[in-house]
């Protein structure tokens, strides 16, 4: 008996020690991490030493759903007052990114100059510096008369439908 003790001890230390090893055993491969890669170096992958790793699988389910406010889940109606607060509100946010984005235009408008702006003294030696700095201001000013004009039309939408009330 007690030599099968003798013969028992020493082959379950080793056990325990081979699937401690296997354990500690894992690999990176780009974002996935694994510990059953038959040829880590042909994938890529590297082995990690040290630590223990935890992997969570996640959903996105509730990052998908959408935003509601407290009154809209409930399923009760803002009252007339509220509603119109935050209609003037939207309008007079609306006017002023409207005349933001115009004084900005302006100031676009000055600095491209007919498409020939002042050139500053870095191009003078650097002709293609002055050609890039024109384009970006020509697309600069083609972007913010778009943004002008939806917030035209935003302001427009927002006033119509306060006014059919």
């Amino acid at each position: 008996m007690v030599m099968k003790h003798v013969l028992i001890v020493p082959l379950l230390a080793a056990s325990l020690a081979t699937s401690a090893y296997c354990q500690d055993r894992i690999y990176r491969c780009g974002n996935e991490y694994t510990n059953t890669v038959p040829n880590p170096q042909a994938k890529g992958c590297k082995l990690l030493e040290g630590g223990n790793i935890t992997v969570v699988q996640g959903t996105r389910t509730a990052a998908l759903a959408p935003a509601r406010t407290p009154a809209a889940s409930a399923g009760q109606r803002i009252d007339a007052t509220e509603q119109k607060t935050r209609e003037s509100d939207a309008v007079r946010i609306l006017e002023s990114e409207l005349k933001k984005a115009q004084e900005r235009q302006v100031e676009l408008q000055r600095e491209y100059n007919g498409g020939e702006p002042e050139k500053r003294p870095e191009e003078v030696r650097n002709p293609q510096k002055y050609v890039e700095r024109v384009a970006a201001l020509k697309a600069s000013l083609t972007r913010n008369e778009s943004d002008i004009a939806g917030l035209r039309r935003e302001l427009g939408r927002v006033s119509s439908a306060t006014a059919a009330k």
